[in-house]
């Protein structure tokens, strides 16, 4: 990167973190209307090693934006991704703390666990599910550091693709005689029916986004390892969340996960 290129991304990165003290911020975008894709990556990217350099792991990855309607909200024509980290995961049936969060929304999403490493920049769908251990069902908290989720395709990206916390499910389901584009999600909040969504919802299979990421990280020299879990993408509709709120996830073939807030 170009010096000023360098000096972008740290300032990008320094205003992300005012939000570390409990309060959102405004938009990269608006402070830096010059900051573009991959220097909002490099802000991610910046982020997460700090984490680890404070002794975080990371035990997976997150997909984002792989619904064509959020794409065509935000303008882009792809998804984006971001990365898990362990103290991220909250178990199944367990209870969120909201003051802990920004600005809390709920997805229901299939999360795929690895059992082979996966490299770009050429992985097939084919080759995601011959690398797949197992999939479970799966809540992602996605949060925005950006005030009132006032975010553009820089900003998402540079907020690690505004990845909260998530919950996976404890039913391990292998791939085999299984067509994931038919596995059908019903999310509920409060025991209302919400949103629905089916496997197809995400670029038309969720192997399709994982190995669309497989492929994104080969240009920063990451691949996907094994063990590592894999967030897919949402099959519906994220749903905003507040105090004293429960969610769950029902899917057909993988069963349910739930979450509660308080």
């Amino acid at each position: 990167m170009s010096i000023q290129s360098t000096n972008l991304v740290q300032e990008a990165y320094r205003h992300l973190q005012e939000a570390e003290e409990g309060r959102a911020v405004s938009p990269l975008t608006e402070l830096y209307s010059s900051l573009t894709v991959d220097e909002a990556y490099q802000v991610q990217l910046k982020t997460i090693e700090q984490k680890v350099s404070e002794g975080q792991r990371i035990v997976g990855k997150k997909i984002g934006l792989t619904s064509f309607a959020m794409q065509n909200l935000l303008g882009v024509d792809q998804p984006d991704y971001g990365h898990l980290l362990e103290h991220m995961e909250v178990k199944n049936k367990g209870e969120i703390a909201l003051n802990t969060l920004f600005q809390p929304k709920v997805e229901g999403e299939i999360a795929f666990i690895l059992k082979k490493d996966l490299k770009g920049p050429s992985v097939t769908e084919q080759e995601v599910l011959e690398a797949t251990d197992y999939i479970v069902p799966s809540l992602e908290i996605v949060d925005s550091r950006i005030k009132d989720w006032k975010i553009k395709l820089q900003d998402t990206i540079a907020d690690n693709a505004s990845c909260g916390l998530y919950v996976l499910g404890e039913q391990k389901v292998e791939l085999e005689g299984l067509d994931l584009t038919k596995i059908e999600m019903s999310l509920y909040k409060n025991g209302e029916l919400i949103n629905q969504g089916t496997g197809a919802d995400v670029l038309g299979h969720p192997a399709k986004c994982v190995a669309w990421l497989a492929n994104k990280l080969s240009d920063y020299s990451v691949i996907l390892k094994a063990g590592e879990v894999i967030l897919s993408g949402a099959l519906s509709a994220a749903v905003d969340a507040q105090k004293g709120d429960s969610f769950t996830a029902e899917f057909t073939k993988l069963g349910k996960v739930e979450v509660s807030f308080g």
